[in-house]
């Protein structure tokens, strides 16, 4: 049986208010029946001095009819006496309202004598508490008695009516026996009193102890659990309105504070997990172009061995066909239909050696020698050296230079040539009038420059735009031998940086070469290291 977190308290507190007002009750009934009790002995006592004055002249003048009368009316009161008898001190009932006790002799064992006969001597004075007694009368009720001892005094022994020897110190005893009904009506009336009272005492606590407990305690609690399981549904945006300043009052704040914390986490795991896809792809892509930078690099490397070996068999006999062609060629006395043939032989073999130069250039694999170089002092000084080429006549060069870049660690003659490379690519591209921008830029945050060329050209396709760093690449039939951007690219690779390629056809094409900017001092150890290396 599941009991509530209220039915629980309500029992526990009722059961420790009865046991504490059951306890207080039980021993206030006790005090009461004592104090009634002693209260009861008083009585007695004060009832037996007031018969031994009463009678004692009527006993001086040996008047005992009298004394008894006044004995019998005081006995015959209802509700204050139940017996009295007067006992003389040799044992024998003398006189009781109980007519059949007259005459009759009491062993000193009886319950009249024995409170002042169980010693080895009889007790002559004795307190009120030890002369009294509680027994049970022949119907069964509990009964009070008291014995009271009549001392024997001058005018006793000295009376005309009897006499008394005067070393007799007791004459007799007056035993008054008071009925306890009185006594325990009352207490009976007050335990009742008392029970009724506990009853609607815990009850009215208890009830008490329900509303507010409900109120203040179970109510607050609901509410919590309730939004407890809202939150744990996944609203985040419950709140809790209590506004007591209590430990109920805490708990509320905490766990409004919770589900702020919550729904922050919860909305930072939901932008993670819509970024994540996003990132995957990036990371991925990355991963795929640092894949196709290493094939690349590796391709090129074998193409480079192959070509190198090919270019020096072929320049030897190159070098022979162009030596021999150009003498036949300026005989004076060659017919003039051979020599337009040897000008045409000499002019495809030059053709030929300018390719062979571009695979030797292509396959030599030279050491950077970097020093400390401007790179917009660069891009101006091959400025210099394009912008007088035939091609450029009609084209507007746009410079958008960044004046705080500091100098970096690299080879100047071969930044050049990539540029070269990169402003002659773009003036084909054009063909004709024309804007090339040239834009240079520093990263703080990757600590690189850049150097982006858009031209306004032809654009490039997307379906080639992959291989146009490929060795033999062109879309110059006749005017390129596809191993500028190549070059290019290696140049750059060598330097730690890289080239980025952004073509729109029919608009244009931007060629950014990223180049990292290193230490002067890590660079230049490098470089000696290379350098000895070279020479051993």
């Amino acid at each position: 049986m599941r009991l509530s977190l209220l039915a629980k308290f309500t029992i526990a507190t009722s059961f420790v208010l009865l046991v504490t007002m059951g306890l207080f009750a039980y021993i206030n009934v006790e005090q009461l029946e004592k104090l009634l009790f002693e209260e009861a002995v008083s009585d007695a006592d004060k009832l037996s001095e007031t018969i031994i004055r009463t009678t004692h002249y009527h006993m001086l003048e040996d008047n005992r009819e009298r004394a008894y009368q006044i004995i019998n009316e005081v006995g015959s009161q209802k509700g204050i006496t139940q017996r009295i008898r007067m006992i003389n001190k040799f044992g024998q009932v003398t006189h009781s309202t109980d007519q059949r006790e007259i005459g009759y002799f009491l062993d000193k064992k009886a319950e009249a004598c024995n409170m002042c006969h169980s010693g080895p001597s009889p007790l002559v004075h004795a307190t009120t508490m030890n002369r009294s007694r509680l027994f049970t009368d022949r119907e069964g009720k509990q009964v009070l008695g008291l014995a009271k001892a009549i001392y024997n005094d001058e005018r006793c022994f000295t009376a005309p009516c009897h006499y008394h020897p005067k070393e007799a110190k007791v004459l007799g005893v007056l035993d008054v026996i008071v009925s306890l009904d009185p006594m325990h009506q009352k207490v009976y009336a007050y335990r009742n009193e008392i029970i009724v009272l506990t009853v609607l005492q815990i009850t009215l606590i208890a009830l008490c102890l329900t509303f507010f407990t409900q109120r203040f305690v179970n109510r607050p609690v609901r509410q919590l659990v309730r939004l407890t399981q809202q939150v744990g549904e996944g609203d985040l945006d419950t709140r809790v309105t209590l506004s007591s300043h209590d430990e109920l009052g805490e708990l509320a704040s905490a766990f409004n504070s919770m589900t702020v914390n919550l729904k922050k986490v919860h909305g930072e795991l939901e932008d993670w997990g819509k970024n994540l896809e996003v990132k995957v792809e990036e990371r991925t892509q990355e991963l795929k172009n640092i894949q196709a930078q290493l094939v690349h690099s590796e391709k090129l490397a074998s193409l480079g061995e192959l070509v190198a070996g090919i270019a020096h068999e072929i320049n030897n006999p190159l070098t022979g066909i162009l030596v021999f062609a150009s003498l036949m060629a300026s005989d004076k006395k060659l017919d003039p239909s051979l020599k337009a043939d040897l000008d045409l032989i000499v002019k495809e073999t030059q053709r030929c050696a300018k390719i062979v130069k571009g695979l030797l250039d292509f396959s030599r694999e030279s050491i950077p020698q970097k020093k400390p170089s401007s790179i917009n002092a660069i891009m101006d000084a091959t400025l210099t050296l394009v912008v007088h080429q035939s091609c450029f006549h009609d084209i507007t060069v746009v410079k958008e230079y960044n004046p705080d870049i500091p100098e970096m660690l690299l080879d100047p003659h071969q930044i050049e040539q990539v540029f070269i490379n990169l402003l002659l690519n773009a003036c084909h591209a054009i063909a004709g009038s024309g804007e090339v921008h040239i834009r240079t830029g520093f990263d703080h945050v990757n600590d690189e420059v850049s150097v982006a060329i858009t031209d306004t050209g032809c654009g490039i396709p997307d379906e080639i735009i992959g291989k146009i760093f490929d060795p033999f690449f062109t879309t110059k039939e006749t005017k390129g031998t596809g191993l500028g951007l190549s070059v290019s690219y290696g140049i750059i690779e060598g330097h730690g940086g890289r080239i980025d390629v952004q073509s729109t056809v029919g608009a244009g094409t931007t060629f950014t070469v990223r180049l990292p900017l290193l230490h002067e001092a890590p660079l230049e150890a490098a470089a000696a290291a290379g350098q000895r290396q070279q020479s051993a």
